[in-house]
């Protein structure tokens, strides 16, 4: 099958490329700018928040595109305006099939612009009368991830001598493994599973647990400094729009929210089985 993936040199898109390969499928790479791909991928040049793509010759597409921080880009143009340029190519060439790859906690009126996004973003795409398919993954765990290989990393390996620990670290999270994600997504396509489906890992964790996994792997021990949620209210919305910021607004409050949910029925039938956290950290993680 020829499939066009939107994000597919990113995190996630890495992974479902190679995946989709190994399938034997044809995964058609859709960026700005060309890109070293593994052989078999085509490279498509274009950019989705300012035009409508030409899709004659693609059977299905996958849209992973997704940022955390805006800059150049904002997320309404790339969760709303790609998604809605996207379905416009895909009517124009009679493609009925899509993947779309939103997140767990996407509603509107948390105070996060990026869930409220990725929420309208999940809208257009069930108004679209197309055959639709929505995964809304909790933390992505992986080699080349940002949270556990940046985020976390950075707070545990720096030289201050204790770990910052926001508030009482009791935020709930349940990571998934890259590995699955893109999983679920070739399965979905080549069973024609449809719908909104949950993406979470075996186990919850909270944020202090998720710091201490991170020590342990990397041979730290430190002690924890809360830092008062009180404290961080006010700071955050100050030092947000800088360009150094470790953490904006929009994070922030998505820490604060966590990002769990149960273990949704069915999916088994995607994830045969869920890969541990413990089982993957140590072969990326290093100070």
């Amino acid at each position: 099958m020829r499939v066009l993936v939107v994000g597919g040199t990113g995190f996630v898109g890495q992974a479902l490329v190679s995946l989709l390969l190994k399938r034997g499928h044809t995964p058609l790479v859709l960026s700005r700018r060309s890109r070293e791909l593994p052989p078999g991928a085509v490279w498509l040049q274009g950019d989705l928040t300012r035009e409508i793509p030409d899709l004659r010759n693609v059977e299905a597409a996958i849209y992973l595109a997704g940022i955390i921080r805006e800059g150049p880009q904002t997320f309404q143009a790339v969760h709303v305006e790609g998604v809605r340029n996207l379905l416009e190519g895909m009517r124009r060439a009679g493609v009925r099939r899509l993947l779309h790859m939103s997140a767990l906690g996407a509603r509107k009126g948390t105070g996060s612009r990026y869930y409220d996004t990725k929420a309208e973003g999940e809208e257009v795409v069930r108004h679209s009368g197309l055959s639709w398919t929505i995964f809304r993954p909790s933390l992505i765990f992986g080699p080349g991830d940002e949270f556990f290989g940046k985020v976390l990393r950075e707070l545990v390996c720096s030289p201050l001598p204790f770990v910052p620990l926001i508030g009482d670290g009791r935020f709930p999270f349940r990571p998934v493994y890259v590995g699955d994600v893109a999983l679920a997504f070739v399965e979905a396509l080549e069973k024609g599973i449809t719908g909104s489906h949950d993406l979470v890992g075996p186990e919850e964790y909270t944020f202090r647990e998720l710091l201490e996994r991170v020590m342990a792997v990397v041979g730290r021990r430190k002690p924890f400094l809360p830092i008062p949620l009180l404290f961080m209210d006010l700071a955050v919305p100050l030092l947000s729009p800088l360009p150094f910021a470790p953490i904006t607004k929009d994070q922030y409050v998505m820490l604060k929210g966590g990002n769990t949910a149960p273990l949704p029925e069915g999916l088994e039938d995607l994830i045969p089985r869920l890969t541990p956290l413990e089982e993957v950290l140590p072969g990326y993680l290093r100070c």
